[in-house]
């Protein structure tokens, strides 16, 4: 791996320390850096902008948390680019190393024994008459959802072309195995695997209490029919935003792209759990 792309976490002067540092580990190999523009600024070197950098990169290193590593995912798109993770602050679910453990990792990358997990993105479609207006991708979820003011609102979901029910609700979460730690689990939706080739339908505080999560198999695709309400927005893993209308028709399927992950060492899912939900011993 000679190209390796930074993103970094904006704002934030440790991850453009990090990057420097990282930098110095590196130095005196055939490597060719493409920084983000904010750290490579306050590195004196030239940067480049985020949706830049996947296509220029043989692997994107990630200095953040969750939420920079999910921005990371949806840039890289189908582009088949493995993505390090590194964990800045508090211990993340989806970046493989916290900042301390990078130094005596970093030889991993240019290792044989490095491998990757492949991890199921979402594709979200909407259609606004007979016509496509947008498509966005999500490594973790694709939600819709009211604004602050707004009453519940009534959605007609189709699945797999068969009609499954008509929800009143104050939103619905359809997400990936990997974003099932994330909102869906604030709102009662079950933890699960990272790997699994499922999605998973959440509503949000249904009218009706026999409402459930259901997981489905990754090759299903989900209809959803705005029927009413107003100001309900469609989300891409809580960082992209978009108004819908009623009768507006959103399609939600697997991509037939997947994120791939770096794994440098055993990962002890369940270990992690333990930690990040306070389980038990």
């Amino acid at each position: 791996m000679k190209r390796i792309g930074i993103i970094v976490k904006r704002g934030e002067p440790a991850t453009v320390k990090a990057t420097g540092e990282l930098m110095k580990m590196l130095k005196g190999r055939d490597v060719k850096f493409f920084v983000e523009t904010e750290a490579a600024t306050s590195l004196n070197m030239k940067g480049y902008s985020r949706k830049n950098i996947p296509s220029k990169s043989d692997i994107i290193i990630v200095f953040g948390g969750d939420g920079t590593v999910l921005s990371a995912a949806r840039q890289i798109g189908d582009k088949g680019i493995p993505i390090l993770g590194i964990n800045m602050g508090g211990l993340g679910f989806i970046t493989e190393l916290r900042k301390n453990e990078v130094r005596k990792n970093i030889n991993m990358i240019f290792s044989e024994n490095c491998c990757y997990e492949e991890r199921i993105m979402l594709l979200a479609d909407v259609y606004r008459g007979r016509k496509r207006i947008i498509q966005h991708n999500a490594l973790n979820d694709v939600v819709l959802n009211k604004s602050a003011l707004a009453r519940m609102f009534n959605l007609d979901i189709d699945i797999n072309k068969q009609h499954a029910t008509t929800f009143r609700l104050d939103g619905l979460i359809i997400s990936s195995p990997t974003g099932s730690t994330a909102h869906s689990l604030s709102a009662g939706g079950p933890i699960l695997y990272p790997t699994l080739e499922t999605f998973l339908m959440t509503p949000i505080c249904p009218h009706s209490l026999t409402s459930r999560p259901i997981v489905l198999p990754d090759t299903f695709t989900i209809d959803i029919n705005v029927k009413d309400g107003d100001d309900v927005y469609l989300t891409l893993d809580g960082q992209e935003g978009f108004p819908l209308k009623v009768k507006d028709k959103i399609r939600i399927r697997k991509a037939d792209y997947n994120t791939k992950f770096l794994v440098l060492h055993d990962r002890d899912y369940f270990k992690l759990l333990r930690t990040k939900l306070k389980w038990g011993e």
